[in-house]
């Protein structure tokens, strides 16, 4: 007997979807002397797709529906739909497709909502997403023919095009937010980065990776290549200001050009529950939203207003705060809208992308796991916000909920 179709206006439940795990590599430099610059970007995801395997046997691989890669420079070893090939390549069955994903830095972000989209409407069950990039083989803009008409017709300011030229124009558009504030926050980040790396909070999610120097022979990389643990404010003052003359935006206070990869493992709550699998979040909702190219730093403003909108909270409802360090200008822009100190326990605990590095696409799942870590240590907290600036003008936030909380007010 043939199965009765649905009707078209039939309502759907929409699932609980479940971030289960996150992992990443450590980040390196970009450039010939970074610990990557003999790594293979594609044995990059391999290894964080074969440690989220090895991390939960509980999981048949036969059950993933689908892996989701994001890159920005889609190109070489990051091209050929990296999701596809990295899921061959790391040994998941060849019944299991993949794809890829450009969003700039919110391309694993983007790989996350777009699997829980699918997890949330019945498509599929588990899945895995992630984003990498090795800014040392692929610069940001490698082998791109912008049309001309994008300045041509002055669709956008020439200056939208180079990421710490939109940071100077946010500074521009903020002058409250000084170089002096911007130096602040970037030692602060170190600080804090360099206290949870003592404290055994960054580390755990970290997978090793096997490089090769071509004078030195192998090696294993075990931690973050970019962080200046003792950085002081001091130190920063000094610094040039490549993107202006008497600029405001500096290698201290933004984040550099480095490589990594991240992958996450999300799964349908009950289905997740069923294998045994660990629930670190649940996701609430996500917004993207598009302002301004020429500054761009102030997307995540507009994203978590309408996320807000949408799901009838409002900022203090948010008891932790993961945001993506590209410019310390672009963070504060963030805090002073919501009214948020920059020394906020709330505020990227854990120090952030000034610190620890940005390499572009993977860098929303970092700020996930990072988050859903931090559920489990403040059961006090019922949400959390995940959220980022990107390039051409866009913001992205994703908000979660905290499975161990306890019902107190925060």
């Amino acid at each position: 007997m043939a199965a009765t179709p649905l009707a078209a206006s039939q309502p759907r439940a929409v699932r609980t979807v479940a971030f289960v795990d996150g992992v990443r590599t450590p980040f390196g430099k970009a450039g010939e002397k970074g610990i990557y610059a003999n790594t293979r970007a594609d044995d990059l995801v391999v290894k964080v797709i074969r440690e989220l395997l090895r991390r939960h046997p509980e999981l048949p691989p036969e059950r993933v529906d689908d892996v989701a890669i994001a890159a920005t420079t889609q190109i070489g070893d990051q091209g050929l739909t990296i999701g596809r090939t990295a899921a061959l390549l790391a040994g998941l069955p060849k019944s299991v497709p993949g794809f890829a994903i450009d969003r700039m830095c919110a391309g694993a972000m983007t790989a996350v909502t777009s699997v829980a989209g699918g997890i949330g409407f019945g498509a599929y069950d588990i899945a895995i997403a992630g984003g990498v990039e090795h800014m040392g083989r692929h610069p940001m803009g490698e082998g791109v023919d912008p049309n001309p008409r994008i300045i041509a017709d002055k669709l956008v300011d020439p200056t939208a095009l180079v990421m710490g030229q939109t940071a100077e124009n946010v500074h521009d558009r903020f002058p409250e937010i000084t170089k002096a504030r911007a130096d602040a926050y970037a030692a602060q980040s170190q600080e804090r980065y360099a206290d949870a790396v003592k404290a055994g909070k960054i580390g755990p999610e970290l997978v090793p990776v096997a490089i090769r120097n071509p004078e030195l022979g192998w090696g294993l990389a075990t931690e973050d290549e970019p962080p200046r643990p003792g950085t002081t404010i001091e130190q920063l003052a000094n610094l040039k200001t490549p993107f202006r003359p008497h600029g405001r935006v500096t290698a201290g206070n933004a984040a550099g050009l480095n490589d990594g990869a991240t992958g996450a493992l999300l799964a349908d709550e009950d289905t997740a529950r069923e294998l045994g699998l660990p629930v670190g979040m649940r996701l609430v909702g996500y917004s993207f939203a598009g302002v301004e190219p020429e500054v761009m730093g102030i997307g995540p403003v507009p994203a978590t207003e309408k996320l807000l909108a949408r799901t009838g909270l409002s900022i203090s409802d948010i008891g932790l705060f993961e945001i993506n360090e590209a410019f310390a200008v672009q963070v504060l822009a963030f805090l002073d809208h919501f009214g948020l100190e920059p020394d906020s326990e709330r505020v990227n605990p854990w120090g952030g992308a000034i610190a620890c590095g940005h390499p572009l696409a993977s860098s929303g799942v970092r700020l996930m796991t990072q988050l859903s870590r931090q559920f489990s240590e403040h059961p006090e907290v019922r949400y959390g916000l995940t959220t980022m600036c990107i390039g051409i003008g866009m913001g992205g936030s994703v908000l979660w909920e905290n499975p161990a909380y306890n019902g107190s007010d925060k």
